[in-house]
């Protein structure tokens, strides 16, 4: 939830040509960036800076692309180069369709029993913290109540996916066929 953060420093505001944005990476390169980031997310560092840079200068029109490629050196340190309208455009559509090929994975192997509701919980718990960590190097923070409400609304769906998943594959009873009642169906 990129728009749901706000940057750490109080009274600040982001600019073109200097933003409190990954300044905890002053002087990292870009290919140990992406060497953590390979480790951990389905995302690039490119993907990573333009995606966070394209939620900070969203307007009511749209995203400042031009102005977000042309400053990319000045408000990510760990970039080099400018891009052009284009680029900006391409690596957030990049880092989209990776989030939500990443989002169906994960649903699919909930959906398809492949993890137990334990392991479940404990891949969620180690998305949350990597998520909570990159949002602290981006020099950013998510209200108490944000992260409240994210963490709610994942267990809501979470359950719904237990829920759906139980009711497919053990409404009725192996062994004699007799549809099974609710409590039945949630003791699984």
């Amino acid at each position: 939830m990129p728009e749901d953060t706000q940057s750490s420093r109080s009274g600040s505001s982001t600019s073109t040509t200097e933003s409190d944005r990954f300044e905890r990476l002053e002087g990292a390169e870009y290919d140990s960036i992406n060497a953590f980031l390979r480790d951990r997310v389905a995302f690039t560092a490119r993907e990573w800076a333009v995606a966070r840079l394209c939620a900070d200068f969203r307007t009511k029109t749209g995203v400042e692309m031009t102005t977000v490629g042309e400053n990319l050196p000045d408000l990510v340190p760990f970039m080099d180069d400018a891009y052009t309208r284009q680029a900006v455009y391409q690596a957030r559509r990049s880092f989209e369709e990776k989030v939500r090929e990443a989002g169906a994975t994960f649903l699919y192997g909930a959906y398809a029993d492949f993890f137990t509701a334990d392991e479940l919980d404990e891949i969620a718990y180690e998305a949350t913290e990597v998520a909570r960590f990159l949002i602290e190097v981006e020099g950013a923070s998510l209200p108490a109540e944000r992260e409240r409400n994210a963490e709610r609304r994942v267990r809501d769906a979470m359950e719904a996916v237990h829920r759906a998943s139980l009711e497919l594959r053990y409404d009725r009873c192996p062994n004699c066929g007799e549809r099974l009642d609710e409590e039945a169906i949630e003791s699984e």
